[in-house]
């Protein structure tokens, strides 16, 4: 019985997408401070967008999935790209001017918070002590990470960045319910994408213009341009598809919790990158951590495929 118990927990595509999520995201961190060093952070967060509704057009094309959506589903996916794209992405990429990867990430990491606190007020989540708990151990662990570089929030360019990335996070964590709530009944991901990352592009792409101070695309660097390309391809395409996918099988806390994740891959790349030090504040961290993201998502049959469908239904 055991042979045959775990397939059942969740289905492959479920697993690859969780895989994808967490690995991808959990380099977009560093992807996007690469991209800010010489290029604008609006024109990153632009580009990266555009060039991955190009990626999808001619698969669009190809499949024969290049269609209109109705009027119901454009202002679905415009609200949806406003949040998530431009509010979220784009955000976030403004703050990464002033914050580094690391600190991003972390602050990141409260997005779950967020998103049940709002979840359970629309009554999509019931408050738990346990769910609670594990919340609180999965924010502490990620602060754990950072303890010796919290004295950075002093800076005032700091202080600008986080603000700016708080509101990204509420962006995030409104767009990540807001897709759950409404439930819609179309299995097309990539042509809402489409949709998604062009309006997103045209957006953003007017505010670079607009807000930028110095637009000198001489001064942009090759590896600043290959993390924007980066980005479009894994960081839009592959890892916004493997999201919304996520988001049609998991609770929404649940999805969000991979932001932890997000956060231990990101650091274990600046170890791997940039030569940091993982210490034992790091071991004791990720320890917290996991175990807060268990503590979460561990409900009575949630190991049975079975019951994980019924709870849907109801």
């Amino acid at each position: 019985m055991t042979i045959h118990f775990i397939p059942n927990i969740l289905s492959s595509k479920t697993i690859i997408a969780i895989l994808v999520v967490a690995i991808v995201w959990g380099t977009t961190f560093l992807g996007i401070k690469i991209g800010v060093e010489t290029v604008p952070p609006w024109f990153v967060a632009g580009l990266r967008q555009l060039l991955a509704a190009i990626v999808l057009f001619p698969f669009l094309i190809f499949t024969s999935n290049l269609k209109w959506i109705g009027w119901r589903n454009f202002r679905i996916q415009l609200t949806l790209a406003l949040l998530m794209l431009v509010g979220a992405n784009g955000l976030t990429t403004v703050a990464e001017e002033n914050l580094t990867s690391s600190l991003t990430s972390l602050i990141s990491a409260l997005s779950p918070v967020f998103i049940f606190v709002a979840s359970m007020a629309i009554g999509m989540e019931k408050f738990t002590y346990r769910t609670m708990l594990g919340l609180l151990m999965g924010f502490f662990g990620v602060i754990f990470i950072f303890w010796d570089g919290i004295d950075d929030l002093t800076n005032p360019n700091y202080r600008l960045g986080l603000l700016i990335l708080i509101i990204a996070i509420m962006c995030w964590g409104l767009g990540t319910i807001y897709t759950k709530k409404i439930n819609l009944q179309n299995n097309n991901l990539f042509l809402n994408l489409f949709y998604q990352f062009a309006f997103a592009g045209a957006i953003q792409l007017v505010f670079a213009f607009s807000f930028s101070k110095d637009i000198n695309v001489s001064a942009w660097s090759a590896k600043s341009i290959a993390a924007i390309v980066y980005l479009a391809v894994f960081g839009s395409v592959l890892a916004f598809f493997s999201y919304h996918y996520l988001l049609k099988t998991l609770l929404p806390t649940q999805v969000s919790i991979l932001s932890y994740v997000n956060t231990i891959i990101s650091i274990f790349l600046s170890w791997l990158i940039l030569g940091e030090n993982i210490s034992a504040k790091f071991i004791g961290a990720t320890a917290c951590i996991i175990s807060g993201v268990f503590i979460i998502n561990y409900r009575p049959g949630m190991l049975k495929y079975s019951s994980v469908q019924k709870y849907w239904k109801r």
